[in-house]
């Protein structure tokens, strides 16, 4: 039974950061095994960000004890080491009560909470963000402390290094607590890691220190998991007038051996049995990322030019530790550096080599810049990979992955498609890799066809021509991406009412095939698009326009709005924008009759 049972917590008792000020260091220790224990709890039951939250319990007691939140301003990088700071700052039922687990976002939430400054899911972005924070607090003539906690996984992301640039002329109060725990989501890749562990070894004397080549003095804290050490520190940096980075060293799962032991697996962990560690239910792998680390490890096999990039998240098709030896020299993880594995794969195009950068869409709207001018204006024929897109993924703001087809498809020379089964997927990819006339990215599908209901084609180098996946005459489905399928399911329904259905699979997401979508017109007199993503900019808007110039027939588009959507229920999503079967047929059958 854990210590946060056996007497009334301290924890279910704090209402705000005040509420601990006063505390002695004996009550401070009490508090943090309570944290820890109903982290552990909560986590075991529904599942989070567990190994980097246990790492930063004791330094969030320490912020909260020194610092006057919210009018000193505490930014949380990422916000996967934000939980902590939730049960301090009036949120703990959330993390003591099973029916308030639901209350609060994994990430910090500006809705939630005054003490939460900014929505942060996307790596890299605090120090920037708390920069201009500082500026309008000197502009004004304020005195409140600035303070940003970031990882030492979020040190590889460009932005981060831009922050501290500009940081490290402010002459003003800015304290960075730098999380160094050794470990990004997955193993930390790059060259400044070597010279962090030296300031470790050293316990911050090293004279390679890029902080200070940065501008900004340095102090180093031996054990970030020393509640009354970081205490005495981080009074010692209160209301500093030059900004200052505070290193401590913290261990990742901290008091959950699991997740000590094993820092990348307990990064996010699934619900488990506390005794052992072991998943409460069986893990279902996704067949398409099983698909394709299997055609990555066999390319590589065969093709000493081939490489597979990543930016953090084991290339966004869980690529196992395993896997990556066996790979070799032929992966690259860049660090979560997004912008940079983008450019990288374009130059490894341009010399001759066989790129695949593969990531999630939400983390690809990062490189738009790099898509554009790197890749597509220097035609160079990287290959890109983006997994996580759909409305059925992730559903926190930060992390939606249905932007994707609005932003890349537009681009001037990149092929963007959408495959629609594990074969097709597969041809793809692999047609992608062989070719070099043109940069492709590809849409790596979450749901879709079991198997393909046509032959799978090896060739797509005859861009933009769709593929008609059932003839018909009334009324024309087509089922972009993920959604072919469930346009050939919405086909069947229509089929029972007596409608005579043809199913197109566009497959191409940046062009059109101009002259079936003309055929179409012959016969049909509705024309519907159905695709996982936004509708502004979409697919369903080019075809609309394409039709828009001819007449004859009347053509309806099935999506989402161009709105922000968070911590939904994707089914009872899918339904309020008809993206059912039975919703289109019943549309259909209203507008037919």
């Amino acid at each position: 039974m854990f210590l946060w049972r056996a007497f009334p917590l301290y924890l279910e008792k704090i209402n705000e950061p005040a509420d601990i000020r006063d505390y002695t260091a004996e009550q401070r220790r009490i508090l943090a095994r309570e944290m820890r224990d109903v982290l552990i709890e909560r986590t075991s039951l529904v599942g989070g960000h567990i190994g980097p939250n246990l790492g930063i319990i004791e330094a969030t007691i320490a912020l909260h004890t020194v610092f006057d939140s919210p009018r000193d301003k505490i930014v949380f990088d990422v916000s996967h080491q934000c939980y902590p700071h939730k049960m301090l700052t009036g949120r703990a039922d959330a993390y003591i009560r099973a029916a308030a687990y639901g209350d609060v976002s994994g990430f910090t939430n500006t809705d939630e909470s005054e003490h939460d400054l900014f929505n942060i899911g996307h790596t890299a972005t605090g120090i920037s963000l708390a920069s201009g924070l500082a500026k309008a607090r000197n502009l004004a003539g304020g005195t409140e402390n600035i303070v940003v906690v970031i990882g030492d996984g979020a040190m590889s992301g460009g932005e981060a290094f831009e922050g501290l640039n500009v940081v490290g002329e402010m002459g003003s109060n800015f304290i960075i607590v730098f999380n160094d725990n050794d470990q990004s989501i997955s193993e930390n890749h790059g060259g400044m890691y070597a010279k962090f562990k030296e300031l470790r070894e050293t316990n911050g004397a090293a004279e390679d220190n890029l902080f200070r080549a940065m501008g900004l003095r340095y102090r180093y804290v031996a054990d970030g998991n020393d509640t009354e050490a970081l205490i005495r520190v981080f009074a010692e940096e209160k209301d500093s007038t030059s900004p200052v980075v505070i290193h401590i060293h913290t261990i990742k799962g901290k008091g959950l051996s699991f997740a000590e032991d094993d820092p990348e697996g307990w990064h996010r962990h699934a619900p488990f049995h506390i005794a052992t560690g072991i998943a409460k239910t069986e893990p279902h792998p996704d067949p398409y990322a099983v698909a394709t680390v299997d055609f990555v490890l066999e390319t590589a096999k065969k093709n000493p030019d081939f490489v597979y990039l990543s930016a953090g998240i084991v290339g966004g098709i869980n690529l196992s530790p395993a896997d990556r030896a066996e790979l070799g020299s032929q992966y690259v993880d860049v660090g979560i550096a997004e912008e940079h594995a983008v450019a990288m794969a374009s130059g490894l195009a341009k010399a001759g080599a066989r790129p695949i950068f593969g990531t999630y869409s939400t983390f690809f709207q990062r490189t738009y810049d790099q898509m554009s001018q790197d890749v597509a204006i220097n035609r160079n024929p990287a290959v890109f990979l983006a997994t996580g897109t759909s409305l059925y993924r992730s559903t926190d703001v930060t992390h939606l992955g249905f932007y994707d087809i609005s932003i890349f498809s537009n681009i001037p020379n990149l092929v963007y498609l959408a495959p629609t089964s594990v074969a097709e997927h597969i041809a793809v990819l692999r047609w992608a890799v062989e070719q070099t006339e043109h940069p492709v990215m590809i849409r790596m599908p979450y749901t879709g066809y079991d198997e393909s209901p046509y032959p799978v084609r090896a060739d797509y180098s005859d861009l933009n021509k769709s593929i008609v996946v059932r003839e018909g005459t009334d009324v024309a489905l087509i089922g972009v991406g993920n959604f072919a399928a469930l346009a050939s399911e919405a086909a069947e329904e229509l089929a029972h009412e007596g409608l005579s259905v043809t199913v197109i699979n566009p497959l191409y997401l940046s062009g059109l095939d101009t002259e079936l979508l003309d055929s179409l017109r012959e016969k049909h007199s509705l024309i519907l698009t159905v695709e996982d993503g936004i509708l502004a900019g979409g697919f369903g808007q080019k075809v609309s326009s394409f039709y828009g110039e001819k007449g004859g027939v009347r053509v309806r588009n099935y999506g989402l709005p161009k709105k922000f959507f968070n911590r939904y229920n994707p089914d009872d999503l899918a339904r309020a924008y008809h993206l059912t079967a039975p919703r289109i047929a019943a549309d259909v059958l209203r507008e037919m009759r």
